[in-house]
């Protein structure tokens, strides 16, 4: 005996609009690099359908919250998504996903590679049902190095990318960067993959296999910034010091300010701002080539003068003579950011379920296709029956997955 469908009546909502309108990505990611990805891609437009376990996924509990599985972290990661909630190790549920996987465009995962293979979910398996599917996903570890099929995660692969001890060399302390930034910076790398395989299979009609492995992507991006005198075989040894070992805030009478006076142009300003016009014509400072010779130098003189007032004072002088200065923000002022407010960064929604959110906006902004979507964060399976029916199940097909608990739904609304 199988029992009918049910569902909670889902909120009426404009459709999304953006570049990425009409395109379906599957979103079988977890944790944050993942789910970092396809956040991005679901606020320029595109269909998200975000696949969890019956259960949900684990991450739901983490951060401040009102309702359970309905944590700070996730909601910020899965918005402008829709969730069903399937068994894939259970065979039936295995074949509604398939199903589900041939309407989309796209499939996204961070799983291992053996876990995908396990569950016959890898990309020769895919795309049986799915030919043209842009099958993109992230990794610890390039496929073809040894360290293929390792666990990754940020700490290893800020680790393994030197960041503790770039850091240790500018302050003294082996730490980590206090924002996950490696799972950060691949999730734009595996968005922006994405793109790619969606750009080629819309020019070609071809789908495609994308790998985007973490520690790869982290070492290029702090080798491209520090490779230095190793850029050349052999090594050329240089006098001028990697100024990204000594470039910090500077501290005034009251607080810190960021100030940017590199050309030459700009410094001169800044001399006579300071009261230090001789510098102009000091062998040292003449020029950029020579200041970069003597940046210890540069940076003393600017601490003592920067020392001597304020930090309203100083962000007003250095704004008249044109010279980039900010303030250094805590998380607090940031959110008070005056220019953030103007731009409409910030958006105070009402949650369904969840009462007031801040949301923030996508920072691109396109001129034809408007992004917007205002999907709000789904609970665990909150969309399980409609995405089913979209796939072509049948109610009594549906049903049973329910009565068996291979999918996940809730209740209908009283």
């Amino acid at each position: 005996m199988t029992t009918k469908a049910t569902t909670t009546k889902p909120v009426p909502l404009p459709a999304p609009t953006g570049p990425l309108a009409g395109m379906r990505i599957i979103d079988l990611t977890t944790v944050l690099l993942g789910p970092y990805a396809t956040k991005i891609l679901g606020d320029l437009g595109a269909d998200i359908i975000k696949i969890e376990t019956v259960e949900g996924e684990g991450r739901r509990d983490s951060g401040p919250m009102v309702n359970k599985s309905m944590g700070q972290t996730f909601m910020v990661l899965n918005r402008a998504k829709r969730a069903i909630a399937i068994n894939l190790k259970d065979p039936a549920g295995r074949d509604a996903f398939l199903r589900l996987a041939a309407t989309a465009d796209a499939m996204v995962h961070n799983a291992r590679v053996q876990a995908m293979k396990r569950l016959r979910l890898d990309y020769d398996n895919v795309r049986r049902v799915k030919p043209d599917i842009a099958y993109c996903y992230a990794v610890g570890f390039g496929s073809q190095g040894r360290y293929a099929g390792r666990p990754a995660y940020d700490d290893i692969i800020q680790g393994l990318s030197s960041l503790p001890s770039l850091l240790n060399a500018t302050t003294g302390k082996t730490t980590f960067v206090p924002i996950n930034f490696a799972d950060r910076v691949t999730g734009v790398h595996l968005a922006n993959a994405t793109l790619a395989a969606l750009l080629h299979r819309a020019r070609t009609g071809e789908g495609q296999e994308v790998e985007v492995p973490m520690f790869e992507t982290m070492a290029e991006m702090v080798l491209s910034e520090h490779l230095w005198d190793n850029y050349f075989v052999p090594p050329r040894k240089v006098k001028n010091r990697n100024r990204m070992f000594d470039r910090r805030p500077y501290k005034t009478k009251d607080g810190y300010i960021c100030v940017m006076a590199s050309g030459d142009k700009m410094f001169f300003t800044f001399c006579d701002l300071i009261g230090r016009p001789e510098l102009k014509t000091d062998p040292r400072f003449s020029h950029r080539s020579q200041r970069t010779l003597h940046l210890v130098e540069v940076y003393k003189i600017t601490d003592a003068a920067l020392a001597e007032r304020t930090s309203a004072e100083w962000l007003q002088l250095l704004a008249q003579a044109d010279i980039p200065a900010s303030p250094v923000h805590s998380i607090d002022s940031l959110l008070a950011d005056p220019h953030l407010n103007d731009v409409d960064f910030f958006q105070i929604e009402e949650h369904p379920t969840e009462g007031k959110v801040r949301s923030m906006r996508t920072s691109m902004r396109f001129s034809a296709t408007p992004a917007m979507n205002r999907r709000p964060t789904p609970h665990i399976g909150e969309h399980s029956v409609d995405l089913l029916r979209e796939a072509g199940l049948s109610e009594t097909e549906i049903g049973k997955l329910l009565a068996d608990g291979v999918v996940r739904a809730p209740p209908v609304s009283p």
